[in-house]
C-alpha cells in the first residue's frame, strides 16, 4: 500500500492540463464491444479504473493495441464468452464498478451479459436495479445469484420499448442505451441521464451507425440498427479533475491556468465555485485563477446561509462536493454542503476536523461549514483515503496545511488522477510517493 508525504504551506504557479475524463472513458470503452470493426479512441487518461477496464475487455478476446500514451485501437471481433463465466472474471470483474457496462453491449451483440457485484468506492449503496429494468423492458430475461453475487442477462433478441427509468442513473442509461441501439423497432427513454459524457457516448454511438435522437435532454429516442461500425472517438477532459484543480488554487492562494477545460461542457462547476467566492477568468477554453488572499461565500439574497447541493445534470456533481467542503474550510462565511445522491461520502470530515476545520457533521448528508478565511491554517496529520473523491480532498487540505501530512491508502487516489504527484510537483507542490 502507497502513500502520499505532503509539506503544505506552498503556493502553486503555472498550467496544468486536465487528463481524459474517467466517467466518460469506462463508458465509451465499453462500446467497442457493439462492433467487430476497428475502434480508435484518444485522450484516455493513465488510471488504475480505466487501465483495469481494458485489461477485462483483453480478457473477453479484445483486441487492445495502445498507439501512444492516451490513444488505443479496439477489436472485438473474437469474443470468448466464455471467460464471462469463469471464476477469473468474478475477481476481475468485481473490482471495478465500471465493469458493470459491459452487459448492455454484450447483451444487444451477443444475447448474454453477466456481471459479478461490482466493486468501487465504499460511499454507500450504489443499486444496479435501473440497468436491470432497463433489459428486462427490452425483452431480456434476469437471473441472480445471491451466494456467488452473480448478475445475468440473457435475449434472443431485444426489443424496442417505451421506458421511464426509477432514477437518472448515468451509469445505467449508458448500459440501456447500449442495449437499445441494436434492438428490434424504437425505444424511448425518459428520465434519461443527460451529462456530457453521457452526451459523448450517444455521439460516439451514432458515429458507428447508431440512430440516437434527444441527445442533451432527459428524453432518448433509439431507432434499432442491425449492425454497427468502427470510428474514432476523443474523449472531453475530466471536469472533476478540473474542479480538484480549482480547488487546490484557492486552498493554498495560488495562481494557475488550466488548459483546455471544454469549458462549454463543465456546465455550473464555474458558478458553484464563484459562489464560494473564488475568482474565475474564461481565456478562451482555459480557466484562470489568480492569487487571492481571501474568498468570501455568497449568501441567498434575503441574507439567508448559501446551501450547495448535488443532483443530476444539469444540476451540481456530487463527485464535486467534497472539494468545495474543503475549500469552504478557509473561505469567509459558512455554507451547508447537501449531498443528496449517496449515503457516506461526508464521513471523511472527521480528518478535517482533526486538522482543526470547523465542520458541523449534521447527518450522513448534510454538513455546515463554518469558514476560517486563511486566518487560522489547517494542521498537518495522518489520514487515510477512502475513496477517490474524498482522497483527492484531502490531499487538497494538506497542500494548504502547516507542517508535513501522510495520506495513505493512496490507490484510491490513483484510480481517479492520473500522475497527480508528478503533475503537482511540476507546478510547485512538496509531495513525495512512498511505495
Amino acid at each position: 500500500m502507497a502513500t502520499f508525504k505532503i509539506e503544505g504551506g506552498h503556493k502553486l504557479s503555472g498550467e496544468i492540463t486536465p487528463q481524459g475524463a474517467k466517467n466518460e472513458a469506462l463508458q465509451v470503452i465499453c462500446a467497442v464491444l457493439l462492433t467487430a470493426e476497428k475502434v480508435t479512441i484518444s485522450n484516455i487518461p493513465d488510471i488504475r479504473d480505466v487501465n483495469k477496464l481494458i485489461f477485462i475487455l483483453s480478457e473477453l478476446g479484445v483486441k487492445v493495441a495502445k498507439l501512444k500514451s492516451d490513444t488505443y485501437t479496439f477489436q472485438a471481433d473474437e469474443i470468448n464468452l466464455d471467460y464471462l463465466k469463469s471464476d477469473k472474471f468474478k475477481k476481475d470483474g468485481s473490482s471495478l464498478r465500471g465493469s458493470i457496462m459491459i452487459v448492455g453491449p454484450l447483451l444487444a451483440r451477443f444475447g448474454v451479459g453477466y456481471i459479478p457485484q461490482p466493486g468501487g468506492d465504499k460511499i454507500g449503496r450504489r443499486r444496479l436495479d435501473t440497468h436491470f429494468e432497463g433489459f428486462i423492458k427490452l425483452g431480456a430475461t434476469f437471473r441472480y445469484n445471491q451466494n456467488e453475487l452473480f448478475y445475468g442477462v440473457e435475449a434472443k433478441q431485444l426489443i424496442g420499448t417505451n421506458m421511464l427509468l426509477d432514477e437518472a442513473s448515468v451509469t445505467g442509461t449508458a448500459n440501456i442505451v447500449m442495449a437499445a441501439v441494436k434492438a428490434k423497432g424504437i425505444t424511448t427513454i425518459y428520465n434519461a441521464a443527460c451529462e456530457p459524457y453521457l452526451q459523448q457516448l450517444c455521439k460516439m454511438l451514432n458515429s458507428m451507425g447508431a440512430k440516437i435522437r434527444g441527445v442533451g435532454s432527459n428524453l432518448l429516442i433509439i431507432d434499432g440498427v442491425d449492425e454497427l461500425n468502427g470510428c474514432s472517438h476523443r474523449i472531453l477532459p475530466d471536469m472533476i479533475e478540473i474542479g480538484s484543480w480549482i480547488g487546490m488554487a484557492a486552498m493554498t492562494k495560488s495562481s494557475i491556468t488550466i488548459k483546455d477545460v471544454s469549458w462549454d461542457d463543465l456546465g455550473l462547476i464555474p458558478r458553484v465555485f464563484q459562489k464560494i467566492g473564488i475568482n474565475l477568468e474564461r481565456r478562451g477554453d482555459d480557466i484562470f485563477i489568480p492569487e487571492q488572499d481571501s474568498y468570501e461565500i455568497q449568501n441567498y439574497i434575503d441574507g439567508s446561509i448559501l446551501t450547495v447541493s448535488d443532483a443530476p445534470w444539469p444540476g451540481f456533481t456530487p463527485d464535486l462536493l467534497s472539494i468545495i467542503l474543503v475549500v469552504a474550510t478557509q473561505a469567509k462565511g459558512s455554507v451547508l454542503i447537501h449531498q443528496k445522491m449517496f449515503e457516506s461520502r461526508l464521513f471523511f470530515v472527521d480528518k478535517l476536523i482533526d486538522m482543526g476545520a470547523k465542520v458541523i457533521l449534521c447527518d450522513p448528508h448534510r454538513a455546515t461549514v463554518i469558514g476560517m478565511n486563511h486566518e487560522f491554517c489547517l494542521k498537518a496529520t495522518t489520514m487515510t483515503s477512502p475513496d477517490i473523491r474524498a482522497g483527492i480532498s484531502l490531499l487538497i487540505a494538506a497542500l494548504s496545511a502547516n507542517g508535513v501530512s501522510t495520506i495513505q491508502n493512496i490507490e484510491q487516489i490513483d484510480r481517479g488522477y492520473q500522475n497527480i504527484d508528478e503533475r503537482l510537483r511540476a507546478i510547485g507542490a512538496k509531495i513525495t510517493r512512498i511505495e
